[in-house]
């Protein structure tokens, strides 16, 4: 017969059933309930302060990988893919579908970008949790094609299929380091790395620093909204300042869309959104 009572319930617990709490022992059972009901530690962000699977990065990775291989096989899925200025009007799918093609001709074209979506995405997923991550993502990648479209000039520029992960990539990159700037440590092999890529285009021909620049700007305007609206701890002002970061990222969107609008409009003109005459 057991003398020893859980602190918690007040029912007998056996010796193989006690557990050592805060103050005296708790049984197994109010120690499996302790653990559901205790509030699970978070981000700033919101994402729980786990070091969960980036489920989220092994797909884009993936999904770049397969269309590379479908790229190689498939006759025109290049091209059918790719970003084109001229046509972004009348299909606006390759603002998004560009992120996911690479230069077919090219391995070290996907192996970099790769190579860089797996060594950050992890962090940064787990910093936002997958949904706000694959958000990012995708709005650093729309910002890349808004960025050519904004930056290069009709001819030849809108007239070139642009490929490539790249404005998504450079997006995380200066989100990063955004986030890194409020902790007050940015590694110099980081930035280093950041400004050789940047130039590499006025040095290596056949490279679309448009959307390189277009995402990098996303990516750092998204990570000081990002910070604008999140703060640590679980307090009223806390939850509330979080509940704002979906509303500024759908901002955000809404934005580089108006940005792409505007400018077909003006270069092309209503007929190259379906307007009419």
């Amino acid at each position: 017969m057991s003398y020893v009572r859980c602190q918690r319930c007040g029912r007998p617990t056996c010796p193989d059933c006690q557990r050592p709490a805060a103050v005296g022992i708790q049984c197994v059972d109010c120690v499996k309930e302790g653990s559901r009901t205790a509030p699970t530690p978070r981000t700033r962000f919101g994402a729980p302060a786990t070091a969960g699977t980036p489920y989220v990065t092994w797909t884009l990775v993936g999904l770049c990988v397969l269309v590379y291989l479908g790229q190689r096989v498939v006759p025109g899925l290049t091209r059918d893919l790719a970003f084109v200025g001229v046509l972004a009007g009348s299909e606006p799918w390759r603002f998004l579908t560009s992120a996911f093609v690479h230069s077919p001709v090219s391995l070290l074209h996907i192996l970099f970008n790769m190579y860089i979506l797996w060594a950050f995405g992890p962090v940064l997923e787990r910093t936002l949790g997958p949904a706000k991550f694959l958000t990012v993502y995708l709005l650093c990648a729309v910002g890349g094609s808004v960025g050519v479209l904004l930056l290069a000039g009709l001819e030849p520029g809108w007239f070139v299929p642009v490929v490539g992960a790249s404005g998504a990539i450079f997006g995380l990159l200066f989100l990063y380091v955004v986030l890194l700037l409020r902790q007050g440590q940015v590694p110099t092999s980081l930035l280093v790395m950041i400004g050789i890529n940047l130039a590499l285009p006025f040095f290596v021909g056949g490279i679309a620093w448009q959307a390189h620049l277009g995402g990098a700007v996303t990516g750092a305007a998204v990570g000081g909204l990002l910070l604008l609206t999140s703060t640590p701890g679980r307090s009223a002002e806390a939850v509330r300042r979080r509940r704002l970061i979906w509303p500024a990222l759908a901002a955000t969107g809404v934005l580089l869309a108006a940005l792409a609008v505007g400018r077909i409009l003006q270069v092309l003109g209503p007929t190259a959104l379906g307007l009419g005459v």
